[in-house]
């Protein structure tokens, strides 16, 4: 999945250093709307006493909104929310629901009807409807977390397009976990890969 990552963006340059000439003169929408269905992918780790974490996928919907200051500048706010199950070994955790609006900036690239672009920004991730599972308590502490993202618009008309989006969030939390013995303070890493494909519209 790194080399996908890493062969949009190689792409994108290639695109927009072949397509320049082609699309000096042409104009740009403001505002665009992407409404997409995810997969959100976390990656956990050993956090808890060196034993495994597993975190479950999610497949949800997601809608963002993106401001172009420039034609090729933009700034793109993610919204979306999902439910995780989590265990870790033989126990389980219960599951957690989370909502890690994202902030990205990004450079968008023209190559006919194909807009390939890059961004990087923050997120602020809320932790809520937690679920115990067999412990008596998990507490999930909000936090802040980073963003890498590439993809590509594909252009169906002056105002439809279709997408397709990789984003990675760089996420830790701090989770109190009580057993009924005692209050155990574990750094998790959530780290989630999250991909998608949608409908966008210009406006």
């Amino acid at each position: 999945m790194k080399n996908l990552f890493l062969f949009i963006l190689l792409a994108s340059f290639s695109f927009n250093l072949n397509a320049q000439d082609d699309t000096a003169t042409d104009d740009y929408n403001k505002w665009q709307a992407r409404l997409r269905i995810v997969s959100v992918i976390p990656s956990p780790g050993d956090n808890i006493n060196g034993a495994d974490v597993d975190i479950s996928t999610a497949f949800v919907p997601e809608l963002d909104f993106t401001y172009f200051f420039t034609k090729n500048i933009a700034l793109e706010l993610i919204l979306a929310t999902a439910k995780h199950n989590v265990e870790v070994e033989d126990v389980d955790l219960g599951h957690v629901w989370l909502l890690p609006p994202t902030l990205n900036l990004q450079y968008h690239f023209y190559a006919n009807k194909f807009k390939p672009y890059v961004g990087a920004g923050v997120n602020y991730t809320i932790f809520y409807g937690v679920d115990e599972g067999d412990v008596v308590g998990m507490d999930y502490e909000n936090t802040f977390g980073f963003s890498l993202q590439t993809g590509v618009d594909y252009i169906l008309n002056d105002k439809w397009f279709l997408n397709f989006d990789i984003k990675k969030l760089f996420l830790s939390t701090d989770v109190d976990v009580d057993s009924g013995e005692g209050i155990l303070p574990v750094e998790v890493d959530i780290d989630p890969l999250i991909i998608g494909f949608g409908i966008g519209m210009k406006f």
